[in-house]
């Protein structure tokens, strides 16, 4: 009988297995569920383009590109280079210089745009974390706004900021795709589609296929509510909607995941977030598995501090499914900790206790094997836009699988981290490459900016 399984176990190895084959079972229906809605969304916007094939003119937006930099002299040049060829009439490139001692400011001192403004930052403000350097900008982009008299004609609900790490390459087309969105006034961000660019080896590969599996099925399918969150590089958001979360010191908080609690905040303020998967932005991918894993619990830690967003739930205005969603989004670190706790459990008890394995129960395991591989198998079926064959997305589902394993290990650190109080981080630095479209850098997509600390560089393994 299927209510036996765990019969024989320890007590409270009946009861941790129970939850867990109730969080995997959750999982699987929060997977389907987000597919459907996704395929919804989708079709959504492509009825809005043959509807409307010139949508809202990016004319009407006057568009902030921020891009923090600390010590970025291997990629700045390259980066402000690739926002030139931006497709907006009306645009600012704010580069903020936070404290570098390296030749960043000197390159960008030699760059000739009157487009491109530089706000240096220099001690004892500079160095501060990411969310800092975002909020020196916001304020400097508010008061330019109030003080040029060749801006002043904007205001704020046609101001949309766009946050640009130093090593992400944003699709030239992202402001005309963007703007059908903000011609909702109740849109307040949108992000673009995250991809690794030097995906070379397997564990860039891996990486890839998170980002975009992440995009491509979770944020299409909460882009149907307007609950999708905001990434970091590549996203998009409207200047009054950041000002409605300012608490004084601005829109981004100190955080280990600063994009992560300003989607969050955002949504619960009762603005609309929307993924776009009709641009990309490529950011440099991790190729040691030492920096991914170093990244990651700095990932995992902010998740943990994103927990505290759960007393905004109550203030959501939409649908209850999407309510329930957003509970499961910020509970994942939890469910993903016991997940893996569980996992250590049952190999300890098959190669060190003893315990029987009964073949009358044999398609028990097809049932565990269908709930834990089937949303890998259909998001890698998703991967890039196109669809793989039953039988390779069977054969990558593999490798992926053993990629994200990650997330256990390092949620346990993040916690550890988070409750012993330790919350400094460092800049990785990047690796020196060339700047043709192979290029590899050697920190993550947020990489452009992390806490002082004594250690070095969020997971999107998705919930």
């Amino acid at each position: 009988m299927f209510f036996d399984i765990f019969t024989g176990l320890p007590l409270w190895v009946q009861v941790l297995f129970w939850a867990v084959l109730a969080i995997t079972v959750s999982s699987f229906v929060s997977v389907t569920t987000l597919l459907v809605f996704a395929a919804r969304f989708r079709a959504r916007v492509r009825g809005d383009v043959r509807r409307d094939p010139g949508g809202m003119s990016e004319e009407r937006f006057l568009w902030v590109f921020l891009v923090p930099a600390l010590n970025e002299e291997v990629t700045i040049a390259d980066s402000v280079a690739r926002l030139r060829q931006a497709a907006a009439t009306h645009v600012m490139f704010l580069v903020i210089n936070d404290g570098s001692d390296d030749r960043t400011g000197e390159i960008l001192d030699g760059m000739d745009d009157p487009r491109l403004k530089v706000l240096t930052r220099t001690a004892p403000h500079a160095r501060e974390g990411k969310a800092a350097a975002l909020n020196a900008a916001y304020a400097h982009v508010r008061s330019e706004l109030r003080a040029d008299p060749a801006l002043s004609m904007w205001d704020e609900d046609h101001v949309i900021v766009v946050v640009v790490d130093a090593d992400g390459r944003l699709d030239p087309e992202a402001p005309r795709s963007a703007a059908r969105h903000f011609h909702d006034g109740g849109v307040g961000g949108v992000q673009s589609l995250v991809r690794i660019y030097n995906r070379r080896g397997w564990l860039t590969w891996a990486q890839d296929v998170e980002f975009s599996s992440f995009g491509l099925v979770f944020q299409a399918g909460r882009a149907w509510w307007g609950t999708a969150n905001m990434g970091g590089n590549g996203q998009f958001n409207r200047l009054s909607a950041l000002a409605s979360i300012d608490d004084g010191s601005g829109p981004w908080r100190d955080r280990l995941t600063e994009d992560q609690d300003l989607g969050v905040r955002l949504i619960q303020a009762g603005w609309a977030g929307v993924q776009d998967n009709s641009v990309a932005i490529d950011q440099q991918g991790l190729n040691s598995l030492r920096r991914l894993y170093r990244q990651r619990v700095r990932w995992a830690q902010g998740s943990w501090q994103a927990l505290e967003l759960l007393r905004g739930i109550p203030r959501l205005r939409v649908p209850f499914l999407a309510r329930v969603d957003s509970v499961y989004y910020l509970l994942t670190p939890a469910l993903q900790l016991l997940t893996g706790f569980a996992l250590v459990v049952s190999v300890v008890l098959a190669f060190a206790s003893g315990v029987p394995y009964r073949p009358s129960h044999w398609w028990i395991l097809i049932f565990f094997m269908t709930l834990s591989f089937g949303p890998g198998v259909v998001t890698l079926a998703l991967r890039g836009g196109r669809w793989y064959s039953p039988f390779v997305a069977l054969v990558l589902v593999i490798p992926y699988t053993a990629y994200s394993w990650i997330v256990f290990p390092v949620l346990a650190v993040g916690l550890f981290r988070q409750l012993s109080g330790r919350t400094s981080w460092a800049k990785t630095a990047r690796e020196t490459q060339g700047m043709d479209a192979s290029a590899v850098g050697d920190t993550g997509g947020d990489g452009a900016h992390e806490r002082r600390g004594a250690e070095s560089d969020r997971t999107v393994t998705p919930p």
